[in-house]
């Protein structure tokens, strides 16, 4: 007779999936965010594809909150082992997804919670926006620094994961340009703009760099191994973002600084957006196929399933959103054309990486802190370290 496996089956006990817990799960809140705002921004009209797209946004509310609570339990209930995260060469780097992951829902607020809830979508991403600055920046300084100081890292061991604590900053310019023309008071919108090209300029040159090393490091020693080759494709991130930042904090910026008599500025900044997105976009394009290349080389020798897949999505998803603005800013009907068929392939590697991740999450194996591999396990009894 066939039966069903119990959830977690992987894991003796129910409690080991609270201490095995990673940062890395708010990828999967990234991805699925960045969905919803793509597919609402689709260049053509589709009927219930903004109702489609408002749906995911507040399921990833919900998935955000949830990711919240069982990191927050991790840290509450085993200390020490989520301590060991800052000494792991790699695990560290997906704090910058907590950040980002949150951004998406800001976003959504202006995307959708305006038509609900007025004012008050506003007020609550005004709110959030300031919450994930300080996420964004701490955690932008502060990886590093245990880069610098505390980790193990070479130059053949290096990857694109590196970009993640440093992508963060630019994800929340991106979002503070969308919020600032939705402020009541002219003074504190221009002031917004003025903080997020601070918080572009915190990422975009040193992310700029690090693509430099990971271009060095793969002419020198070749392609990662099998489960970090979604990495590959993470290199998208800083460009896509980038260009996005530029792009809407223009958009608006003659109408936000004409309003503080900054006029002849904001007529800059948005000259400086549109050439400088289309700058960035082009060298996006270059990663983008130069990603879909390299895993193409990998999957001819098989490419297993792990949460690094979720790396397919949010950079597709924020170049897809800079496609699609530039659509917007220049005219050009081949953006939209482009932009359409991103949207598209982004909803393929979603619903494929979802799938597999709902069902790798039931089973329990894919719940393994990589900082915990030489940790005692948990008693099937108590749900406490066997040592």
């Amino acid at each position: 007779m066939f039966r069903i496996p119990r959830p977690f089956a992987h894991h003796p006990h129910p409690v080991e999936i609270i201490r095995q817990f990673t940062p890395n799960w708010f990828t999967v809140t990234m991805g699925t965010g960045v969905l919803a705002l793509a597919l609402n921004l689709f260049p053509w009209p589709v009927p219930g594809l903004h109702v489609l797209a408002a749906g995911i946004w507040r399921a990833n509310i919900g998935l955000f909150a949830l990711c919240t609570l069982l990191y927050a339990a991790r840290w509450i209930i085993f200390p020490q082992a989520a301590a060991r995260i800052f000494s792991h060469p790699v695990m560290p780097m997906f704090l910058g997804a907590i950040p980002m992951g949150l951004v998406t829902i800001i976003n959504g607020f202006l995307a959708f919670g305006i038509a609900d809830y007025g004012a008050r979508a506003v007020a609550i991403a005004q709110i959030l926006w300031w919450v994930d600055a300080v996420l964004a920046a701490g955690i932008g300084l502060l990886v590093p620094y245990l880069m610098f100081t505390r980790q193990e890292h070479s130059m053949e061991s290096m990857t694109a994961v590196w970009l993640l604590p440093i992508v963060a900053c630019e994800v929340t310019a991106a979002s503070g340009g969308l919020l600032a023309p939705h402020l009541a008071d002219p003074v504190a919108a221009a002031h917004l703009v003025f903080i997020c090209y601070v918080f572009w300029a915190l990422s975009v040159p040193l992310a700029m760099g690090i693509l430099v090393i990971l271009f060095l490091r793969l002419v020198l020693h070749k392609l990662p191994k099998r489960d970090m080759a979604v990495s590959t494709w993470l290199a998208l991130g800083p460009l896509g973002t980038g260009a996005l930042g530029l792009l809407v904090l223009g958009q608006d910026a003659p109408t936000i600084l004409g309003a503080v008599g900054m006029g002849e500025i904001g007529a800059v900044a948005r000259g400086i957006g549109v050439v400088g997105g289309l700058i960035i976009w082009g060298y996006g394009a270059w990663w983008l196929v130069m990603a879909a290349a390299v895993t193409l080389s990998y999957v001819r020798d098989g490419l297993p399933f792990n949460m690094g897949w979720w790396g397919f999505t949010f950079p597709l998803g924020v170049f897809t959103l800079a496609t699609l603005n530039l659509a917007t800013q220049t005219g050009m009907a081949a953006f939209s054309v482009i932009g359409a068929g991103l949207v598209l392939a982004l909803a393929g590697f979603w619903l494929t990486v979802a799938t597999q991740t709902l069902v790798g999450a039931y089973k329990g194996h894919l719940f393994a802190a990589p900082c915990l591999s030489k940790a005692a396990a948990l008693s099937p009894e108590t749900g406490l370290p066997a040592e």
